[in-house]
């Protein structure tokens, strides 16, 4: 294929998806990621494209949104470690809201194995991943469909869940930033997925490498409120996505990065603490004080040492 061949193939490309990585040009283009990364500096000095953290991106600064046939062909082999990594956090028994998007379906596979969940989603996908998964509850928002991700979004998907606490909330997006946190291209879906925030306890948001760095329009999820990433090995050349990594650290976001095979590279803990929102669950009221505050209590019935002793005076001023 001849150079201009190859440009303008990786102009539409971009144009059809609105941000590719250059792992993904270089496969469809059938050369290397050093060649492919010469064609969108030259692109991009021609004001067709703009680089953003190993890929090429709408010009302008923000992404837009691709449909699911386009996405789902995307990071295929990142977004399977990913979701083989994030499964094992979701313990039997658990109560917990599932996203849309491509990477919360590919979880919502691997959660078919989970005897005894409860999985709220406003994803069509995700339902149908579980829909013959006979130890999984399924419930669905209501709302209306936006076809181009097979969501229910609107007051009707936001309003149906209100009132709910689950343990655990599982979203994806279209862009991620240590100054913005996690952000998409829709508004109805970011109204939705702020909902599904706020009925969980802990946010864990999945995102490959390719997403690191870039900034859509609606902010869904502030990096404050993000518990856990589960992210992909960013390529060995791509340095942004490594710091990005490392400034959402310091503010205190716990970094899961998933090997080929979906096991854990390695753990990054928060930088600053345990941020862990104390947001009440159904049943009983339980104390969640932890760490060297936590006070033991004596049985009850039995007397402290303060108390002893002034039984003690107490007696024999008598």
């Amino acid at each position: 294929m001849f150079a201009a061949e190859r440009r303008q193939l990786i102009l539409e490309m971009v144009r059809a998806n609105g941000a590719v990585s250059l792992r993904e040009l270089a496969r469809v283009v059938q050369t290397s990621e050093v060649t492919v990364r010469r064609d969108v500096r030259a692109l991009e000095a021609e004001g067709l494209l703009d680089r953003r953290h190993g890929g090429a991106v709408l010009p302008g600064g923000f992404t837009r949104e691709s449909g699911f046939p386009q996405k789902s062909h995307l990071a295929t082999a990142e977004k399977t470690a990913i979701a083989d990594l994030a499964a094992g956090l979701v313990d039997e028994g658990e109560a917990i809201v599932v996203g849309a998007g491509t990477t919360t379906q590919e979880l919502a596979r691997r959660l078919a194995r989970v005897p005894g969940l409860t999985v709220v989603t406003n994803s069509l996908l995700v339902a149908q991943a579980l829909a013959h998964a006979n130890r999984v509850e399924v419930v669905m928002t209501g709302g209306t469909l936006r076809g181009s991700n097979y969501a229910l979004v609107g007051s009707g998907a936001e309003q149906s869940l209100q009132g709910l606490r689950v343990s655990k909330a599982f979203l994806s997006g279209s862009g991620l930033t240590a100054e913005r946190g996690l952000s998409t291209s829709n508004m109805l879906s970011a109204s939705v997925d702020r909902a599904l925030v706020q009925a969980a306890a802990e946010v864990v948001v999945l995102a490959d490498h390719t997403k690191l760095g870039a900034d859509t329009m609606f902010q869904t999820v502030p990096t404050e409120l993000i518990t856990r990433l589960v992210t992909d090995e960013p390529p060995a050349h791509d340095d942004r996505a490594a710091t990005e990594l490392q400034a959402l650290a310091d503010q205190g976001v716990q970094i899961s990065v998933a090997g080929p095979t979906g096991n854990p590279v390695h753990e990054q803990p928060p930088a600053r603490g345990d941020r862990r929102r104390d947001v009440p669950l159904p049943g009983p009221r339980r104390s969640q004080v932890t760490g060297p505050s936590a006070l033991r209590t004596a049985p009850l019935g039995a007397d402290q040492p303060s108390e002893r002793a002034a039984r003690v005076a107490d007696l024999r001023r008598r």
